[in-house]
């Protein structure tokens, strides 16, 4: 059972690190927690403890890995460069808002193009036409779309 246990021991080192450079190389997936764990339970089956047929082994293994997944989700969280939630932006949210049409919109086509903040959306008007440069209010959404009216 030794050299099996060795064996898979560096089978999860190496799995594990190559998780880590996946997380390194494509950040966000949040790999880094169970690679972690990988490598501490392959550092283990290395060090002679048993954690697959032991209640002992198990134990530890299970403590070990509970720890390791603990110190990498707060490492994480002190590392991330952002303490604020991220903000997600719907069609729907987008109702009331004014904004400024960049291209004129008209109630015929999806021509149009109107500026809301800093992002620009494809619009029609709710009826007629609007030119560029005047203000308008986002009446409701259609698929991707916005559907606006001009404030007067």
């Amino acid at each position: 059972m030794l050299a099996e246990g060795i064996a898979l021991g560096w089978v999860l080192i190496v799995l594990g690190a190559v998780l880590l450079l996946v997380e390194v190389y494509q950040p966000g997936f949040f790999i880094a927690v169970p690679a972690t764990v990988l490598i501490i339970l392959g550092v283990l089956l290395l060090l002679g403890v048993d954690i697959l047929s032991s209640p002992t082994g198990l134990i530890v293994g299970v403590l070990a890995a509970i720890g390791a997944a603990s110190v990498t989700v707060w490492l994480y969280g002190r590392l991330t460069p952002e303490k604020r939630p991220p903000t997600t932006l719907s069609r729907d949210s987008l109702v009331g808002l004014e904004g400024t049409v960049v291209t004129p919109v008209d109630a015929a086509t999806l021509a149009g193009k109107v500026r809301l903040g800093s992002m620009e959306w494809s619009a029609r008007s709710e009826s007629g036409s609007i030119p560029a440069g005047r203000r308008v209010v986002v009446v409701h959404s259609e698929g991707v779309h916005i559907v606006v009216k001009e404030v007067v």
